[in-house]
């Protein structure tokens, strides 16, 4: 009898994401900095290919500015991060010996094959102590989603989606919380159950993702795969990001 194991199930995710058109990067073959939540070489190449018309300069800023925050909370610098990925990233640089002011995009949202999306699997990142998150999503080399998961076989009288929400929020939010700096949203997932959620959220506001492509009419059985395939789809995805991710005051 084939048994369903956790690995099976985040292999099959990643299957899931290769066929949306995503990367797949394997951790522990990836050479890079552990302690560094982004993939600079990938958001280097990525920001100059979106960017085309600006100079090094104005790249090399809009990334200072990215890494380096004020003193505040973890909310109030994914706030700022949320405001560069959906606006741009506004710099100030010397051109031919004249000060020039200009903005920085992060993510092309008019032309999505612009842009690097991959899913990571074995990515363990060092802070306050050493992590390693079944999956994330990274959009050209800024790690924007974060996924748990479990799998239903391991222990049928366990709760599953409030064990993935505990080691999300007051595990890992804890222990590398500058990963969490760039998150737009996490997933969590026992397979069974499959629901998203910012870092704001608390476990009754992650909610499941309904449909595919719009067509109601199957979502009360809709499997694990809808809310990827829902609001992974390329397009979507990047419309979620821009349109759809807000800070109520």
């Amino acid at each position: 009898m084939f048994t369903f194991t956790e690995a099976n199930f985040e292999n099959s995710i990643i299957e899931l994401f290769e066929n949306l058109g995503y990367s797949h990067l394997y951790g522990p073959e990836v050479d890079r900095d552990t302690s560094n939540p982004l993939l600079e070489e990938q958001l280097i190449s990525s920001l100059e290919s979106i960017n085309p018309k600006l100079p090094s300069r104005a790249i090399e800023e809009a990334i200072t500015k990215i890494k380096n925050y004020e003193a505040g909370s973890l909310v109030s610098k994914n706030e700022f991060f949320t405001d560069y990925l959906q606006n741009g990233v506004p710099v100030t640089f010397m051109h031919n010996g004249v000060e020039k002011s200009d903005i920085v995009n992060l993510v092309d949202y008019d032309n999505p094959s612009m842009n690097n999306m991959a899913i990571a699997n074995q990515w363990t990142y060092k802070e306050y102590e050493v992590k390693r998150p079944d999956l994330v999503v990274f959009l050209n080399g800024i790690p924007v989603v974060v996924m748990e998961l479990k799998s239903p076989k391991a222990d049928s009288e366990v709760c599953h989606i409030p064990d993935r929400f505990q080691v999300l929020y007051q595990n890992y939010k804890k222990s590398i919380e500058s990963f969490f700096i760039y998150n737009a949203f996490c997933v969590i997932s026992d397979q069974s159950q499959t629901k998203a959620g910012t870092i704001t959220a608390t476990i009754d506001r992650f909610m499941e993702w309904k449909t595919v492509d719009g067509d109601y009419e199957e979502t009360k059985f809709a499997d694990f795969t809808t809310l990827f395939k829902g609001m992974f789809t390329k397009t979507r995805f990047l419309d979620i990001l821009r349109n759809f991710i807000c800070f109520s005051k």
